[in-house]
């Protein structure tokens, strides 16, 4: 196959301007968040297997907030530490104490790649973390390892940022923590919790920001309204356009039971020219003569020039999805036509070579 490009543009050239044709079409399908920073979406159909929570998405903290309730403020209690056997996580924890997971503190361990300095997380214990929201806070990180964990002092299912030292563990939290008073938290000690923990009082974050994950049917932090979940791809940020999720959301839009639909706008080629292989004539000099034509007036081609089938050549057109084929066979060729079909209707059209570029340019206008 060939394609339509001038003598002085490299390839990558040619699919670089092509893309960026693409952004006149992104802004007719954006998901625009209400947050300062422009992060533009294209929302999928929503499916129960595949729906993902908008703070799911890389660059997550860009999304509305979820409206956090405090509990009621409450004298702060001395802390005490309790036997919690078997007790290694949240609901087990709650189970036991017969306390609702809202007054637990959930840990999390964490190592920060650009440094390995261990992160300790504290968030209520009936959410969810952000990891979005973690980097946003703290930077891109791992989840620690056992060796790590034990090193900073924790222990893992009966962890607390209480008692750790300060040089190895950065204490990341949750807002919601520091309103939340006495919360049970781990000991670090297996086997053990700590009631009444309290954040300021018992120890010092280094960092608190909004770590939690949004969910659907919460209310938005800006107007109250419950909050929706869907699947969606990130199109574009700040800083870049992602045109790999610009094609899949093209070809979620525009498609048929063929194949790709893509408008002028959003196609890679205007047309897709080929020829049929014929006894009497050469159809293949025609086309390649029409497409030279072509693209003299401008148009973006992609020639099919292979000697296959016409079924084949007509089923990789539909697929493919150009706004347009031109098929230079031998029968319309004799009586100095070709045949024209726009890849949305159903029907051939027989233009007339002379006619044929002024033709063109009114179904592609």
């Amino acid at each position: 196959m060939k394609f339509c490009r001038s003598a002085n543009n490299s390839l990558s050239d040619y699919k670089t301007y092509q893309l960026t044709r693409l952004s006149s079409f992104i802004f007719h399908y954006l998901y625009f968040t209400t947050n300062t920073k422009p992060t533009f979406h294209f929302p999928l159909a929503l499916q129960k297997s595949s729906t993902v929570n908008p703070v799911n998405i890389p660059n997550a903290s860009n999304w509305p907030n979820s409206r956090k309730t405090p509990f009621p403020q409450e004298e702060q209690l001395p802390i005490e530490k309790v036997l919690t056997p078997d007790c290694n996580t949240i609901e087990s924890l709650a189970n036991f104490l017969n306390i609702p997971k809202e007054k637990t503190a959930k840990a999390l361990m964490f190592t920060r790649i650009s440094d390995n300095q261990f992160i300790f997380v504290v968030v209520r214990g009936d959410m969810t973390l952000s990891e979005a929201k973690l980097k946003h806070a703290a930077g891109e990180v791992r989840m620690a390892t056992a060796d790590e964990i034990t090193n900073a002092g924790a222990a893992a299912g009966y962890a607390s940022p209480i008692g750790l030292n300060a040089e190895r563990a950065l204490i990341v939290v949750d807002d919601l923590v520091t309103q939340s008073p006495n919360l049970a938290a781990g000991a670090n000690e297996t086997g053990y919790h700590l009631l009444n923990t309290n954040s300021g009082r018992d120890y010092t974050p280094a960092i608190v920001a909004n770590l939690i994950q949004a969910k659907a049917g919460d209310e938005c932090a800006n107007c109250g309204n419950p909050l929706s979940a869907f699947s969606a791809l990130v199109l574009a940020t700040r800083f870049e356009f992602n045109y790999e999720n610009i094609l899949l959301a093209l070809a979620e839009t525009h498609h048929d039971d063929k194949g790709l639909t893509f408008p002028k706008s959003a196609a890679p080629f205007d047309v897709y020219l080929m020829h049929l292989t014929c006894k009497q004539l050469d159809t293949r000099a025609k086309a390649k003569e029409l497409y030279n034509d072509l693209q003299n007036s401008g148009f973006t081609v992609l020639f099919d020039d292979r000697d296959e089938r016409a079924g084949v050549k007509f089923n990789d057109a539909d697929l493919i999805g150009c706004p347009v084929r031109i098929t230079v066979g031998e029968k319309a060729l004799q009586n100095g036509m070709v045949e024209l079909k726009p890849r949305k209707e159903k029907d051939n059209q027989s233009v007339l070579l002379e006619d044929l570029i002024s033709h063109l340019k009114k179904i592609l206008e």
